[in-house]
């Protein structure tokens, strides 16, 4: 028996062979090319696909993982189409007259020393970032295969390290735990792993031997233990902690059709985020109580052009035809920031998160938001729709937008097009600014989502995606839980419901605190809302509630 420690990132316990993955690899050769023209289009054909697959890829991982897994992929399509990026490939190619394969391949070590050169750590880690994305040009360039796993029964995936598309797009039926030689607690593979309910292991370094391909093995994700041909003792007691995960498993599925009620008798409303029309049979397999978050932007994202009227409309039908009758939210397109279209030709910003995203795109170029207000309100006909505008600071950008509305609806009542009357209008509570004058905004609207990710950034002044950042930015800061309080207080006073759609929604020991607040709805990934549902159905607020909101009251003492 061989035990291999390293550190657990994704609780459970993985039985089965070792198998080491497989990656498809690629010869490449310069050569010199005449028709430069000719190669530069090759190269811009590769570049496309490979942002096209990154989109498909962002909303698979959205769906399965969540938002922190799709930024991922977003980052990604920035990359590949990157314009510093892109001109020293073109230099290659139509200056050098290098081929595409070559040149790209260059181009990525060249950015990638750059990158790891840099004092910034985060910055470092973008050295691996720009190589997965130039591997991914290549091998189209190269009609090469992604690598996976060519087992018949499922297997302990080992690797040195998984880039966050390889780990998408594995067959997950076939894979019973991750064990990586490399990687961290806030690596791909593990916010992945943990999302996706997968065991996982990383850190293992050279112990992680080739020779153990095939060898049984237990990996135990809770405690980081790797443990090859096991001895009976050992393998009973793994086995036994495998089963009594399991069973709380079923426990969890035996909730499916209950209320999301407390002890005491309130309840809260439990929906699911989602990020195409796909997603809804997550929605329905986890017993999701409707949508809380449909991120539109998808439409966006996964094409070269923008959506037609009816392209959007059919989607936004499909959604709440299945949905049944169910409240569906659809949020209006939220690009900028981390998430870049080529096509909207947004000029490039010092700080794009505090720059021209969402809803200040939307009322800068009203033609693009129009088609999508016609298609969102014919599409209402057809199901119980909420829209959503995102990024709101000011009551007249929420007023603005409400009038755009009713000239959509006049259009469409001139035009005989069926529409329903019944149409609900929210923002997201997403900035401070926003929370600070919720009791204005609250006037004009029907609900609030707290858009948690968010708040979170801009209230401690704090880049979610710098990862040098992670201990000063802190979701369970009192200075957000007190913004939070006081959108719900604003909400209720005003006689509207608020809701959280944020990744905070799915935090289990902020449950009680939310529920102590007075939130009305809760809004997950699906995956999440069986063990929301469990925590919710466990809490007695009349042991908690006064305890909580008094402690949110006391001056905060940094600890």
């Amino acid at each position: 028996m061989i035990t291999i420690q390293g550190k657990g990132v994704s609780a459970g316990v993985g039985v089965g062979p070792l198998y080491f993955y497989r990656r498809a690899t690629v010869e490449i050769h310069n050569t010199t090319v005449e028709d430069t023209d000719a190669e530069w289009h090759r190269f811009k054909g590769a570049q496309t696909g490979a942002v096209e697959q990154l989109g498909v890829l962002a909303e698979q991982a959205r769906a399965e993982a969540g938002d922190e897994a799709a930024m991922l992929f977003e980052t990604h399509q920035m990359m590949a189409e990157d314009l510093d990026y892109e001109e020293a490939i073109e230099d290659l190619i139509v200056n050098q007259k290098l081929n595409a394969e070559a040149a790209v391949s260059q181009v990525a070590e060249q950015f990638a020393a750059m990158f790891a050169a840099m004092d910034d750590t985060y910055m470092q880690a973008r050295a691996a970032d720009v190589q997965d994305v130039s591997q991914r040009i290549i091998g189209i360039l190269c009609g090469v295969v992604q690598g996976g796993i060519a087992s018949d029964v499922p297997v302990l995936l080992a690797a040195d390290d998984l880039a966050p598309s390889e780990t998408i797009q594995l067959d997950k039926s076939k894979i019973l735990g991750f064990i990586t030689a490399g990687g961290s607690g806030s690596s791909h593979t593990a916010i992945l792993a943990r999302t996706m309910g997968i065991p996982a292991i990383v850190g293992m370094g050279d112990a992680l031997k080739p020779e153990y391909e095939g060898r049984q093995a237990i990996a135990d994700g809770s405690t980081g233990a790797l443990v090859i041909d096991p001895d009976d003792e050992t393998r009973d007691r793994l086995l036994k902690k495998r089963e009594e995960q399991l069973r709380l498993q079923r426990l969890l599925e035996t909730l499916k059709g209950q209320e999301n009620v407390t002890k005491d008798g309130k309840t809260v409303r439990v929906y699911c985020n989602i990020g195409s029309p796909e997603d809804v049979h997550a929605v329905q397999v986890n017993d999701g109580g409707g949508i809380g978050l449909f991120r539109s932007e998808f439409l966006y994202l996964n094409t070269k052009d923008y959506p037609t009227e009816d392209q959007q409309f059919n989607a936004y039908k499909q959604v709440l035809s299945d949905m049944d009758g169910k409240e569906v939210i659809i949020r209006t397109l939220d690009i900028g920031a981390d998430k870049q279209i080529g096509y909207f030709n947004l000029p490039k910003e010092d700080n794009p998160a505090m720059g021209m995203r969402a809803l200040r795109i939307c009322l800068n170029r009203p033609e693009i938001f129009r088609v999508q207000l016609r298609a969102l309100f014919r599409a209402s006909a057809y199901g119980k729709l909420g829209i959503m505008f995102p990024m709101v600071t000011s009551v007249w950008e929420v007023r603005e937008a409400k009038r755009m509305c009713e000239e959509v609806k006049r259009d469409l009542k001139h035009e005989g097009i069926p529409y329903s009357d019944d149409v609900k209008i929210g923002v997201m509570i997403e900035t401070p600014a926003a929370a600070v004058i919720s009791d204005r905004l609250a006037k004009e609207v029907d609900f609030f989502s707290i858009g948690t990710n968010d708040l979170t950034q801009y209230t401690l002044a704090c880049d979610r995606q710098n990862n040098d950042l992670g201990r000063f930015y802190n979701p369970h800061h009192p200075a957000v839980l007190r913004l939070i309080q006081m959108v719900t207080e604003n909400a209720h006073k005003n006689g509207i419901w608020v809701g959280i759609c944020g990744e905070l929604g799915a935090d289990l020991t902020l449950t009680e605190t939310f529920l102590a607040m007075g939130v009305d709805e809760l809004s997950v990934t699906p995956r999440a809302v069986l063990p929301l549902r469990n925590a919710v159905r466990m809490t007695d607020t009349r042991e908690t509630s006064q305890r909580i909101l008094d402690d949110l009251a006391e001056d905060y003492e940094a600890r």
